[in-house]
């Protein structure tokens, strides 16, 4: 760590030129001093003063699918730091007519300081970062979403004070968003209880790493496809969509095999009295959440939803500075 003398404020100095496609990347000191320096950064913002960590430099943002908080949130994250976030959609750049993966990282590496990337393919992502001689940041993936789960951990440590041995529950697709999830949880020594529908578990190999790592910092990590069973004494329940991105041809038959999932009155009433409810947004209201959790007074989702902001500031100041 290293300490700003004309900011007094603690930057993540190990993560300096590295990227981060996914938690796995960085040590749990790293996850942890990054929701540190995240609680300082909004502090700083809030009363007017976020340092200017990242003046002068440039953040490219490539962006393969459709956002509304990953674009809002880096863009204005890296104006809040004195620097500039520059969008590119993948169809307006050379890489979406052909160009290889190896030129493009090599190109943008001459021009940016770092590349923020919202894409189908984490493979490709992969590539990019090992071709590139700057930071790459994964903004979504097929597998991984790094940058939520940071926001995650972030908005529980503002609402109960601490994170480690809480429980939180995961009920839904076992998808990029839990992957990341059971990272992050594992990681600050959670208790963590996915639940999904059959035949859409969450990848066993990430959940077997995850659960090492669990162990490792007092936690656990529990699968199972009864809703009920994860929800019971949580501290946190959290769900995401259905049907994301990229999915919709499924869009029928994932609602029938959902429907015992929705978080409903009835199943957050296993869970702690004041357990926190998170969703990372686009919600479908009355589908996978009804509409009298997600805005009920449990509701935490637009706390949740600034907290990108700050979060990601956290990881660009980190990386970039």
């Amino acid at each position: 760590m290293k300490l700003l003398e004309w900011a007094n404020l603690k930057v993540v100095d190990s993560l300096k030129g590295k990227s981060l496609l996914t938690l796995f990347d960085f040590s749990k000191k790293e996850v942890s001093d990054l929701i540190h320096l995240a609680v300082s950064l909004k502090k700083l913002t809030k009363a007017g003063k976020c340092p200017p960590l990242l003046e002068g430099k440039t953040l490219g943002m490539i962006f393969e699918k459709h956002s509304t908080r990953t674009r809002i949130s880096f863009e204005v994250g890296m104006k809040q730091l004195g620097g500039n976030g520059m969008f590119m959609h993948a169809r307006d750049l050379q890489i979406g007519r052909g160009e290889s993966v190896y030129d493009t990282g090599n190109v943008l590496s001459g021009y940016l300081d770092g590349i923020m990337i919202r894409a189908n393919s984490h493979e490709m992502v992969k590539e990019l970062a090992e071709h590139a001689s700057i930071p790459v940041i994964n903004g979504l993936t097929d597998i991984f979403h790094p940058c939520q789960a940071l926001a995650d951990i972030l908005t529980i440590h503002e609402v109960k004070g601490y994170t480690a041995g809480l429980k939180i529950a995961y009920i839904g697709d076992g998808n990029n968003v839990a992957h990341s999830l059971v990272i992050a949880a594992a990681y600050i020594g959670m208790h963590i209880a996915v639940a999904t529908p059959v035949g859409y578990e969450a990848d066993e190999e990430i959940i077997q790493k995850a659960k090492t790592i669990a162990l490792e910092n007092g936690g656990s990590l529990f699968v199972s496809n009864d809703p009920v069973e994860a929800a019971i004494n949580a501290d946190v329940i959290y769900t995401d969509v259905w049907t994301s991105m990229g999915q919709e041809a499924e869009a029928e038959k994932r609602l029938a095999d959902f429907k015992e999932f929705q978080i409903n009155d009835a199943l957050v009433a296993n869970a702690k009295s004041n357990y926190m409810f998170l969703h990372c947004l686009p919600a479908h209201r009355e589908e996978e959440v009804a509409t009298s959790v997600i805005d009920g007074p449990n509701s935490y989702i637009f706390q949740q939803a600034e907290n990108r902001l700050h979060a990601q500031k956290a990881l660009l100041a980190s990386v970039m500075a």
